[in-house]
């Protein structure tokens, strides 16, 4: 599902330490892992890489069985279908109300009109929002928001989501439930990265854990 070969990434900025240094990593289809580490760790940068929002400086990337570093950018989009992406400040459209923010993901992959009504309202189900359909996201919770974010991630069915801080705005109650919607929808066949700084829910899932510090690859281990 993810390959990263001796992965660098250094930033033209002047600063010859790079943001991420030699990084290999195998996720295979079906996992759940988790990338910990602190502010400037490369966390947010490996993410980057893996929607190719960036470039590696070297090394090679390979997502979904797709060779990331000669995709063009006319390739890109059908790259991004495979993958949902969840993020700290859930980035919903404040002008639309939540069945419109779902349906949305929908419209961008020219989904066919009588299957979006359906799969939309198959989402809210999931995430227990179907009575706040016609909700703005200025009328919802933080929870509700990101829940929301969620159902919009995985509407059209991703091999693969990224959750990029899922519960850093949430209350310990709110990350909990969100997080145990991450586990079911793995259990469901998604492969999940998380990235997160949430060390007591890190402990609690149980699940591999990767830990980067400066840059590097500095632990992988999985509780049994």
């Amino acid at each position: 599902m993810i390959i990263m070969e001796d992965v660098t990434k250094t930033y033209s900025s002047g600063s010859d330490v790079p943001a991420l240094n030699g990084i290999n990593l195998h996720i295979q289809e079906g996992e759940f892992v988790f990338i910990v580490g602190k502010s400037g760790s490369g966390k947010s940068t490996l993410i980057k890489l893996l929607l190719k929002e960036l470039d590696p400086t070297s090394g090679k990337i390979y997502v979904n069985k797709k060779y990331l570093n000669k995709l063009t950018r006319k390739k890109l989009p059908y790259l991004r279908r495979d993958i949902g992406v969840v993020f700290q400040d859930f980035r919903l459209l404040p002008d639309r109300n939540i069945y419109e923010n779902i349906a949305f993901a929908q419209k961008v992959v020219e989904a066919p009109t009588k299957k979006i009504k359906s799969n939309v309202l198959k989402m809210l189900s999931m995430v227990n929002l179907l009575d706040k359909y016609k909700s703005y996201p200025n009328e919802l919770s933080g929870g509700e928001q990101q829940r929301v974010a969620l159902a919009r991630a995985l509407v059209n069915k991703p091999a693969l989501l990224l959750a990029d801080e899922p519960t850093g705005n949430l209350d310990p109650g709110n990350s909990w439930e969100i997080m145990k919607l991450l586990d079911e929808i793995n259990k469901q066949g998604t492969t999940v990265v998380v990235v997160t700084h949430n060390m007591e829910i890190v402990e609690r899932m149980q699940k591999r854990v990767i830990t980067m510090k400066k840059g590097i690859k500095v632990s992988d281990s999985k509780v049994d």
